[in-house]
Order: C-alpha cells, then sequence, then structure tokens
C-alpha cells in the first residue's frame, strides 16, 4: 500500500476509532505498537465502517445523542477538531436540517452520516459504494 494512504485507510479504520481492549469489534486486529500506537485496526474497510457504525447507534441509543452536533461532538471534541465545521459538513453530507433529530437506525441517514464522517477524518477519502453499502450493513444488523 503507497504511504500516502491517510492512517484511518492503512488501519482500515476509517473513523479513527482508539483502539480500547474493551471493544472486542469484529474483525478488530491484534494491536502492534510497532505498527499503530492509537487506533484499532481493521482486516478489512468493511469491518471499519462495521464499527463505525455500531459506535455511532451506541451514542444514539445508550447516551441519547440524537442530534448531528450531539454525535459528532462526543465524536470528535473540540480539543482535536473544527467540531462545528465536522458538524457542518456532516449536516452537508446527510441533508439533516441543524438541530433535527436524526434517525441513524434508517440505512440511508446511516451511510451519510458515516460516509461523511469518513470523508472529514481521511482528507476527502471515498470507498467504493458496496464497500461502504456492506459496511453500513453489518452496522445495522
Amino acid at each position: 500500500m503507497p504511504i500516502t494512504e491517510s492512517r484511518g485507510v492503512r488501519n482500515r479504520n476509517p473513523g479513527n476509532i482508539d483502539y480500547n481492549p474493551a471493544n472486542q469489534w469484529q474483525g478488530q486486529l491484534k494491536p502492534d505498537p510497532a505498527i499503530e500506537k492509537r487506533f484499532a485496526r481493521f482486516d478489512t474497510a468493511e469491518n471499519g465502517i462495521r464499527a463505525l457504525g455500531k459506535l455511532l447507534l451506541t451514542y444514539q441509543r445508550k447516551h441519547g445523542l440524537k442530534t448531528v452536533k450531539a454525535i459528532i461532538s462526543r465524536w470528535a471534541p473540540s480539543v482535536e477538531n473544527d467540531t462545528a465545521a465536522y458538524v457542518r459538513a456532516v449536516e452537508a453530507n446527510t441533508g439533516a436540517r441543524p438541530g433535527a433529530e436524526v434517525d441513524l437506525t434508517r440505512p440511508v441517514v446511516m451511510a451519510g452520516f458515516v460516509k461523511a464522517i469518513i470523508h472529514h477524518e481521511n482528507a476527502g477519502y471515498a470507498y467504493p459504494d458496496a464497500v461502504l453499502a456492506e459496511g453500513v450493513r453489518r452496522a445495522l444488523t
């Protein structure tokens, strides 16, 4: 793989999910500090997208986060990100009005959310539609 790939694409973790031994994600590779010190790594992009989607669903179900702003503020805290710009990008990609509640159990909403996060986290990278759709399908089943 070319070294120019973003970390998230290289790790097949396009949401840049931090590694946590408590998370037993499907397809998660064993940690290897020689390759990656902070973030989880996955066997396929689809499983990385699945983990991203599952985490978003947890934010909505367990933490009661219903708006793009609430979800992204937790996903990408302002200490590390321009969260306001991130929120606007996700709203634009999902067609969500600012402050409107979103339902991540709807495949079209989840796909828009995941696509926008991947784009933001990976310097504009976009997976082929089939890869994105399969990752979203896995997240929602």
